[in-house]
Formats: C-alpha cells, sequence, structure tokens
C-alpha cells in the first residue's frame, strides 16, 4: 500500500512539473550549477577534525582495553569472520555505489567530485567501463594506489581484502585526490551487474566482495536507469547479500530527464514492480528520480523536480557524514554485543562439557552430544534466561558446530579463570564498555552538538536563571 502511495505522490509531482513550468532553452550539453552540492554538504564549513580524532582515539581505547582481549581469547574472528582493525575504527563513512552495467554510478561520483573533464575523472561509457573496485579517498595529492599496496597498508582498513586473493587485488585500484567532500567521506565504484553468464567468470568470488562492502558500508546506493530494470540472477543475489541493510540503501533511478513525463511515471512504476520481490520490507528504501551528471537537464523535463529530488539525496548523505562518530560508535558497541554474547555461550559449552566428562567418559561421545543437541542442555536458553540477552541476537546454532570443529572445546578456559590482579576480569570489563563507557562516550558528542541547560539558549547570558518554585 506504501508502494502505490509513493508512485502516486510521484504521478502528482510530475503532473505539477508537466503544466506548470515554463519551457527552458538550453545549450546542448551546457554544464549544470553546482553551487546546491557546496551548500547542502556544507564543504565551506570547517570540519571538527580535532575533536573527532580525540573521540576516535577514545574509541580505540575502549576496543583494545574491553572488547578485543574477549575476541582474541575465545576466537570470535573465527566464528564471524569479522576482524575489525585500527584502520576500521578510525576509516571515514563509506559510501558504496552498486548496480548494473553503465547506468551512471561513476558518472554520478565524476558530478560530485567535480572530475568531469580531468586527468583523473572515472571513465565512462555506453559499454561496460568499470572493472574493478575503484575505491576514491582523500590524499594529499592526487596519485593512484594498486590494490597490493592498499591491502598491505595497516594504516587503512582495506587490509582483510587480502583473504579474496591476488586475482581480486589487481582488480582493486585506490585513487587520492586533496577535495574536501573526501576529507569527510570515501567512495567505492563496483564493477557493474552483467546478467550474461559468460561475463560471470570474474577470476575472484565477486559476491563475497561485495558482501565485504555492503557489511562496511554507511550508505549503499543501488542504482538504475530506465533501460536496465530487469533483475536477473545476480542482481538478485546482490539484494539478497543487502538482507537486513535496508536502512542504508537508497534506490536511484538515473538519467531519468532522457524519458517523457509520461514514460517516466511509467518505468518508475515498473521499477517498484521490479524491486518489489527481493525488498520485502514494511518501509522500502527511498527512490530518488533525477540525473545525476555534470550536463544540463535535457529540455522539457520536469528539471525543477530532479533538482529537488538530487539535493534531497544530497542532505541524506550530509547525515550520514554528520552522524559518522555516532554510527561508528554504535557499530563498535553492537560489535561488543557479540563478542560478549559469543563468549557466553562459548562459556557454556565448556562448562557443560566439564560437568558431563567423568573419568569413564570417551571426549568424542561427550563433545558430539552436546554440539548435536544444545537445546538438550538448555545452552542457549540458559543464556537468555540469566543475562539480558535478546533471543533475536543469538547466533545460529548450527554455526558452533562448524567453530567447535576446527577449534576443540578443551582449548578454551571458563569466563570465571578468565580475570587477573591488575587486568580484572574480561567479562567486567567487556560489560562495563557496552553499559558504561560506549554510552558515555556517545553522550559527550551529542551534549556537544546539542548544548544543555548551562547555554545561553536556555539561561540567557549575563543572566542568573529563575527559580521557578520560589514565590516572588
Amino acid at each position: 500500500m506504501k508502494g502505490v502511495v509513493s508512485i502516486c505522490c510521484f504521478v502528482s509531482l510530475l503532473l505539477l512539473q508537466a503544466t506548470g513550468e515554463e519551457e527552458v532553452e538550453d545549450v546542448p550539453y551546457a554544464l549544470r550549477d553546482k553551487s546546491h552540492i557546496e551548500e547542502t554538504l556544507r564543504l565551506a564549513t570547517d570540519d571538527k577534525s580535532g575533536d573527532y580524532t580525540a573521540a576516535l582515539q577514545k574509541l580505540r581505547k575502549i576496543y583494545h582495553s574491553a572488547i578485543k582481549p574477549m575476541e582474541q581469547a575465545y576466537k570470535y574472528n573465527e566464528l564471524r569472520q569479522h576482524e575489525i582493525s585500527d584502520g576500521e575504527i578510525t576509516s571515514k563513512p563509506m559510501v558504496l555505489f552498486l548496480g548494473p552495467w553503465s547506468v551512471g554510478k561513476s558518472s554520478m561520483i565524476n558530478y560530485l567530485l567535480g572530475l568531469q573533464n580531468s586527468p583523473y575523472q572515472l571513465y565512462t561509457g555506453a559499454e561496460p567501463t568499470t572493472s574493478e573496485f575503484t575505491v576514491i579517498m582523500h590524499g594529499e595529492k592526487i596519485r593512484s594506489v594498486e590494490g597490493i599496496v592498499m591491502a598491505a597498508d595497516s594504516s587503512r582498513s582495506f587490509s582483510p581484502l587480502e583473504k579474496f586473493g591476488q586475482n581480486f587485488l589487481e582488480k582493486l585500484i585506490g585513487v587520492e585526490m586533496p577535495h574536501k567532500l573526501l576529507e569527510r567521506v570515501t567512495f567505492v565504484d563496483t564493477p557493474g551487474i552483467i546478467e550474461n553468464r559468460k561475463q560471470q567468470e570474474r577470476g575472484y568470488p565477486f559476491n563475497d566482495v561485495c558482501q565485504w562492502f555492503i557489511d562496511r558500508a554507511d550508505l549503499i546506493f543501488v542504482v538504475f536507469d530506465p533501460t536496465k530494470l530487469d533483475v536477473g540472477l545476480e542482481l538478485e543475489m546482490l539484494f539478497r547479500q543487502l538482507k537486513g541493510r535496508e536502512s542504508q540503501i537508497r534506490i536511484i533511478l538515473n538519467k531519468a530527464d532522457n524519458l517523457a513525463t509520461q514514460d517516466l511515471m511509467r518505468v518508475y512504476g515498473a521499477l517498484f514492480w521490479s524491486l518489489a520481490p527481493l525488498i520485502n520490507v514494511t518501509e522500502p528504501p527511498r527512490v530518488y528520480v533525477s540525473s545525476f551528471w555534470p550536463y544540463d537537464y535535457a529540455p522539457d523535463t520536469s528539471r525543477e523536480l530532479f533538482k529537488r529530488e538530487e539535493i534531497s539525496l544530497l542532505e541524506d548523505l550530509n547525515q550520514v557524514i554528520e552522524n559518522r562518530l555516532e554510527n561508528k560508535i554504535a557499530f563498535i558497541r553492537q560489535h561488543g554485543i557479540r563478542v560478549r554474547i559469543h563468549a557466553l555461550l562459548v562459556d557454556r559449552y565448556v562448562q557443560t562439557y566439564n560437568d558431563k566428562m567423568s573419568y569413564f567418559s570417551d571426549p568424542e561421545l561427550v563433545f558430539k552430544e552436546i554440539v548435536d543437541d544444545p537445546d538438550k542442555f538448555y545452552i542457549f536458553k540458559s543464556i537468555l534466561a540469566k543475562t539480558n540477552v535478546s533471543k533475536f541476537d543469538l547466533p545460529n546454532r548450527d554455526a558452533y558446530r562448524d567453530f567447535f570443529g576446527i577449534n576443540a572445546i578443551t582449548s578454551f578456559k571458563p569466563l570465571t579463570t578468565q580475570c587477573s590482579y591488575m587486568g580484572g576480569c574480561l567479562l567486567g570489563k567487556i560489560e562495563k564498555a557496552i553499559t558504561d563507557e560506549l554510552p558515555a562516550l556517545l553522550s559527550s558528542i551529542n551534549s556537544d552538538k546539542q548544548p544543555g541547560l548551562t547555554s545561553c539558549e536556555a539561561t540567557g547570558c549575563d543572566e542568573k536563571p529563575k527559580n521557578r518554585y520560589r514565590k516572588n
């Protein structure tokens, strides 16, 4: 029903534009005014990089002192295969561009960064042009960085990409340049999705690489154009990988000024119809309709509507940039909660194993009985009963069968023994980080953005605050 309402609203907007807008003469391929980009993204304002650096260093310290020791003690990375590096903690927000080939992903990045007609503009064309994963990031000078160098640099957040092999690293390239927007965000351009099976032989695990970037992206732009609305196997697989990340997804219908108003309404409805089976959520992702490239809109099109859509998308992007530190703290806290749950489960497995073992017991049979049927020993239910863990946060039970198949259960110590005189207990430190330290860090940032009652707005400068409870 919401999808129908969205289509009706969009149709009414188009009709208003079509009937109420005067004809404007355009020079073919004239450059578009881009002042709204700098204004909406606030590129002229100074960034409080010093404040952010101090907060990130404190976040890094909390992670290394409270969360990482528990990760290492109970080998969490072997369960989730998501290792957090210092580069990932201090990295800028990542904006990921996905979609079919030649829908305008590279052109959109060129437009936002003003790279058109420059030596470092991303190559674009009507045919499939992008065959690499291109990371556009900030640097003191314009230069390209090979994927092998990016993966070898521990200060960056891309070192885990080495696990996808040398063939992939040859398809990974970085571009550094001094740009105000790149001081706050990093763009990732991806190869276009091609539904031809013969062209799917890329020489590296494309879907796994996409999943790696999806897991770390703060904003995901899935771009379409009016000629590429069909959903094939590879695009369907991509939307399966995006499951659970709907809040980060934005759908873009690009090149909208290539169509007349009536045709555009049909295409908009067709896009909703194609994506409806793939995005099965109550609140569908926002769809932006415009033409994201540096040249002016085609004549006799809904230019005011397209510009409003573009500004709305830029505001969305700016919101992610403004909230980057809060999102980073929330991400580390969520990661800490998962690590804590994992440690509690492993501890429960170890306790159950030790209780079941006797002098005459067969260790392999005891271990197999516990792992094959954990509900029989109330392993997961006991975690829910004794802690404030939500049942929706519990990991898959089958994952622990594989986990203990690699890691012997006798190699883990109970949580009660993971304590030291100087360092304290691992469980106490991670619980303190989750319940006290990380929320306090988040509150300190929010208090800087939203001053409390001690500000001039609350009491008035050079004025004594009035006591509401005292009679005059």
